[in-house]
């Protein structure tokens, strides 16, 4: 019989207009792993405050993005669904599902179920484990199999931060790139509230107890946060970046109680001490999507240019190049 691969991401509106982004939005927002508040006080966030004022302005941003594909975030991971697909066989039959719109989990998981597959083994595309990404997909995930009258084997892949190979991909994307050429590298990596990073501990002590800026261990190993300084020490270790050339930050924040250092403010700062070229790397960003072509490549642009910078450059996402296929080939094996 037949094993399947289930890969998840997070999700894209299905067009930039502002009803289809409404929609997500909407989706995506309301997710109690999200914005994890009461269910009444998110609601009222949510339905009432963020989504009317931020679905325009956001199906603004999507159509800077979009493509004659679609969206990149979507044809990206249908690329790599296919190409996993020709390196695995016919003995496996690869999928692609969205935590939120289309292709969707439901839809997904109903086909799947009708074939019968001995084993399923669940890949979501996060490499640094968190609640509001990997969490949410697979508690969404867990929820419609529980219900299924046979539930298959299991494999469930929950983060790969430390996978050498993943690293090795994050360089080669690095190689097209004279790292001479640039003042500073920073390491953007999405942001969370802190209470979220706090959420992972159970003994009492929050995540700036736990040394996560230096030290990985039992206790922090699901921790987000640890996850990005790992990431980045082990990549910078592989270019022989030297300290005081990189930074690392967060980026996407939505009010002061996130994780710091913001990512914006690093790039003004760097272009007020004097920086021309800087190299971006977005690590926890598997694809590009709107928060690598447009936040990074376009909003941090503008703000080092206004401060007196020249270029932003970009580190493309492994999207569905061959090494990232033979990467997630070799984890699934």
């Amino acid at each position: 019989m037949k094993e399947a691969v289930l890969l998840l991401n997070l999700g894209t509106p299905d067009s930039p207009s502002t009803h289809d982004v409404r929609k997500y939005l909407t989706q995506f927002l309301n997710d109690e792993r999200v914005i994890d508040i009461n269910a009444f006080g998110r609601f009222v966030l949510v339905n009432g405050i963020i989504v009317p004022f931020r679905a325009p302005r956001s199906a603004g941003l999507y159509k800077n993005i979009w493509t004659e594909n679609g969206s990149p975030l979507l044809f990206h991971s249908l690329a790599l669904k296919d190409k996993l697909q020709k390196v695995l066989g016919e003995n496996y039959t690869v999928e692609l599902a969205m935590r939120y719109q289309s292709p969707s989990m439901e839809s997904v998981l109903e086909r799947m179920k009708k074939q019968g597959y001995r084993k399923i083994t669940v890949f979501p595309l996060f490499p640094q484990y968190a609640s509001s990404s990997t969490g949410s997909a697979l508690q969404r995930f867990m929820e419609i199999v529980s219900k299924w009258w046979v539930i298959p084997e299991l494999k469930i892949i929950s983060q790969y931060f430390d996978n050498d190979n993943y690293i090795n991909c994050v360089v080669n994307r690095a190689k097209k790139y004279d790292l001479n050429n640039y003042e500073h590298i920073v390491f953007s990596y999405h942001g969370l509230p802190e209470r979220q990073v706090d959420k992972v501990y159970e003994d009492g002590y929050l995540c700036k107890d736990h040394n996560c800026e230096t030290e990985l261990n039992d206790s922090n190993y699901y921790c987000y946060k640890a996850g990005c300084y790992q990431t980045t020490k082990a990549i910078v270790q592989k270019l022989n970046i030297p300290e005081g050339k990189y930074t690392l930050s967060f980026q996407s924040r939505l009010n002061d109680k996130w994780l710091k250092p913001f990512s914006d403010k690093v790039i003004e700062d760097l272009a007020k001490k004097g920086a021309k070229n800087i190299l971006v790397f977005s690590p926890a960003f598997t694809a590009d999507c709107l928060e690598t072509i447009y936040e990074i490549s376009t909003e941090y642009q503008e703000i080092f240019h206004k401060h007196g910078g020249n270029k932003v450059q970009l580190v493309e996402s492994l999207n569905s190049g061959d090494d990232w296929v033979e990467t997630i080939k070799g984890i699934i094996l």
